[in-house]
This record gives C-alpha cells, sequence and structure tokens, in this order.
C-alpha cells in the first residue's frame, strides 16, 4: 500500500514542472499574427505562429527602397520553467536570450553577455497594438518601436491591414 502511494506521488511530483512549463509559453499566445511598422521609407513586418508543442516560430523582414535590408529567423522554445527566444538575424550569429518573464501582456527576455542587444521585449498594449524595445550597451543603448496588427497579404497584394478598412 505504501508502496503505491509512494509511486503515486513521484508520477504526481514530476509531473508539476511539465504543466508549469508548458503553461509559460502557451500565455505568450497573444503574440500570433502579423506585425508591421511602417514608415515613408522602411517596412518591417514580423510574424508569429501560435504556441503549439511547447513551441512558437516567427520571422521578420525589412524593406527600404525596395531592397531588402534585414531578415531574421525566430523562435520560442519551452526549456524547464523558462522560456527561450532564438534569434538568428542575416549576416550574423544565432543567439540565444532566456525570459525573465512570460506573462499575457508581456514578454522579457535576456543575454547579458551577448554584445547587443542583452534584453528584448514585447509589450502588448491593445489586441491589435504591441511595443518592442530592444536595448543594450553602446551609442544605440535602448531602441523601441510600436507594432500593428495586419493581415497577411497575398502575392497578388489582397488582404488589408486594420488602418486600410
Amino acid at each position: 500500500m505504501i508502496r503505491a502511494s509512494s509511486v503515486a506521488l513521484v508520477l504526481t511530483l514530476t509531473a508539476v514542472p511539465a504543466l508549469s512549463a508548458q503553461q509559460a509559453i502557451d500565455r505568450l499566445g497573444w503574440m500570433a499574427g502579423c506585425w508591421e511598422q511602417k514608415s515613408a521609407t522602411r517596412s518591417t513586418v514580423e510574424m508569429w505562429m501560435g504556441p503549439a508543442g511547447g513551441l512558437m516560430l516567427g520571422a521578420s523582414r525589412t524593406v527600404a527602397g525596395g531592397a531588402l535590408r534585414e531578415s531574421e529567423q525566430l523562435s520560442l522554445r519551452q526549456d524547464g520553467e523558462v522560456v527561450v527566444y532564438h534569434a538568428a538575424p542575416s549576416g550574423q550569429t544565432p543567439t540565444a536570450f532566456r525570459s525573465t518573464i512570460a506573462s499575457d501582456t508581456l514578454l522579457v527576455v535576456e543575454n547579458p553577455q551577448h554584445d547587443f542587444p542583452t534584453k528584448i521585449s514585447y509589450r502588448r498594449v491593445t489586441a491589435d497594438s504591441v511595443v518592442a524595445l530592444v536595448q543594450g550597451p553602446g551609442p544605440n543603448g535602448m531602441r523601441g518601436f510600436a507594432v500593428g496588427r495586419m493581415a497577411v497579404r497575398s502575392a497578388s497584394g489582397e488582404g488589408r491591414t486594420k488602418r486600410d478598412r
């Protein structure tokens, strides 16, 4: 009898961290979608798939003057109690950042050993608005930008952003 309850207790204790860890990335579902920051000369689009299997996949592209300036492959992966943000920018070494906050309105990831940035945050303002901050040492110190949710456009240009409606 003691043996059966000990086994049940061990199974329960080992299952709790996995459930808790899975919930951290699930709280980031608000990041899923297509986000855009646009000016007269430059457009940056960042897209995220929703969480599934402890993973979110993302990508970004910046175009200025009709030419590609930057692109980046991104992922958010559950790793125990934290979420790891993995960024692979064009022409640079991929870097991992570990979450310090992962909630239903805020994601903060940090890597103090990285040159720039050392800290990245995404803050949900509304269902259609996110503010992202990229911080670290150097002359730029902190860069921030607001992005709005947009519809995904087809190759023919079909689809409209919320601003187009």
